[in-house]
């Protein structure tokens, strides 16, 4: 599938069926796999030979989801996950551990900031924040002898920042250690990270990849390209007999092209078993097939929403990278040229109060903790997920009272922009 356009993966990528089998990619609902001999089933064990003996490491569906998944970001291994959430701890984890540390960009979604800052922090592994925007002096300022990666979210959510991945990636070659990067917001149909010098690429699939709400996921795609071998001595777990799987050292065994996501198959899914299931790898799939059809038009929606509110006396601010006035624009034609995300975010001009009305009123749009969904929906955080917190500290967290976080479905713009009007006419 590499010689064809994107559009044309997203709808047939990662399973060609022969001739008589299920035209849809089948639904393999089975926790466990039969074999003839103790033997087969031995190999398997050993990593001698590719094939199934029990879900919560690998299953066919998933794997056939993963495999089109890669071909999408170019790269040349993945697996699927059970969330999100899954995907950064395993990306990380399987690279680093107690008395490692890691870098990464300041703005991050919420969930990942806690897994690094609170939760993997008690496990041992220290992170670093570095403001996306920072220099590169403070950028390798923040890299320490036992740094094991970099992490960085292509679009932040909900910050909206874009990340300057070229400059990222020379910062962590530089040091020895590869760059992931989350792309749930951008999708491979508007960002490809691996094309500028990422190494793992990590999405939650529950947002636009499944795009109608039905489906929990998550995915990490390696590109294949980082040499662990070269940097041996940082990555004692890939480069390293592995004595819980008969001393397999994985980068010798699979190469630059496979070590990374058979290490996190074997020994992560083994003992955390964060598996994806079938039917909803199934899911996933049909949301995959209409991506690159329903990201432009996610993009076009939050586009001509963000151009409404900018000319608008009754909003305070508005922060969409598709517009030319936003300071991550001339970053986003360099790495999104296509297109960003159906996200923006905006205040209303009369703080939480107005916010809170301006939610109140709306009738098209709902009130909802999603984002990245074929209907339109809302979230005003500063009465939501961070209600706990007062103005002053809302303020600080870079979460302004007035904050609304809009993410813009497959509606018509003008429903869209007409429903936005008449609650903001309420105010």
């Amino acid at each position: 599938m590499k010689d064809y356009k994107i559009e044309t993966k997203c709808v047939q990528g990662g399973y060609t069926p022969g001739n008589g089998e299920p035209r849809q990619i089948p639904i393999i609902q089975s926790t466990t796999f039969k074999y003839a001999t103790s033997e087969d089933m031995g190999k398997l064990f050993d990593l001698e030979a590719s094939g199934y003996f029990y879900s919560r490491l690998q299953n066919p569906t998933c794997d056939t989801v993963a495999a089109k998944i890669c071909e999408l970001e170019g790269g040349s291994a993945a697996m699927l996950l059970s969330s999100g959430q899954a995907a950064s701890f395993f990306s990380v984890f399987n690279i680093a551990s107690a008395g490692d540390h890691v870098v990464s960009s300041s703005a991050l979604y919420g969930g990942t900031y806690n897994l690094f800052a609170v939760t993997m922090k008690r496990m041992g592994v220290e992170f670093t924040f570095v403001d996306p925007d920072c220099s590169d002096d403070e950028l390798n300022a923040a890299f320490r002898p036992n740094t094991k990666a970099v992490f960085g979210e292509t679009i932040a959510n909900p910050a909206l920042t874009v990340l300057d991945i070229e400059r990222f990636a020379k910062a962590a070659h530089a040091h020895g250690v590869p760059l992931i990067i989350d792309n749930t917001f951008a999708t491979p149909v508007n960002c490809r990270p691996i094309e500028f010098g990422a190494d793992i690429v990590t999405h939650s699939t529950t947002k636009y990849i499944d795009g109608h709400g039905v489906s929990v996921g998550g995915c990490i795609v390696d590109s294949g390209k980082f040499d662990w071998m070269a940097h041996a001595e940082k990555f004692p777990g890939l480069c390293t007999p592995d004595e819980s799987y008969h001393g397999i050292t994985y980068a010798e065994k699979f190469g630059q092209a496979g070590a990374y996501i058979t290490k996190a198959t074997a020994q992560l899914m083994r003992d955390f078993g964060c598996t994806q299931s079938p039917q909803n790898a199934f899911y996933l799939n049909l949301g995959l097939e209409s991506l690159h059809v329903r990201m432009e038009r996610h993009c076009l929606n939050a586009k001509k929403v963000a151009e409404y509110l900018e000319n608008s006396d009754k909003i305070a601010w508005v922060n969409s990278p598709a517009l030319p006035s936003n300071k991550y624009y001339p970053l986003v034609q360099k790495y999104m040229p296509n297109g960003t995300c159906g996200v923006v975010s905006f205040g209303v001009k009369g703080g939480r109060a107005a916010a809170e009305k301006f939610m109140k009123a709306l009738k098209l749009i709902a009130i909802e903790t999603h984002v990245a969904d074929a209907r339109s929906c809302c979230l005003h955080p500063a009465n939501a997920t961070h209600r706990q917190m007062n103005d002053q500290e809302l303020a600080a967290a870079g979460i302004p009272a007035d904050l609304i976080r809009l993410s813009c479905g497959l509606e018509h713009y003008e429903d869209l922009i007409a429903d936005i009007e008449q609650a903001l006419a309420s105010l």
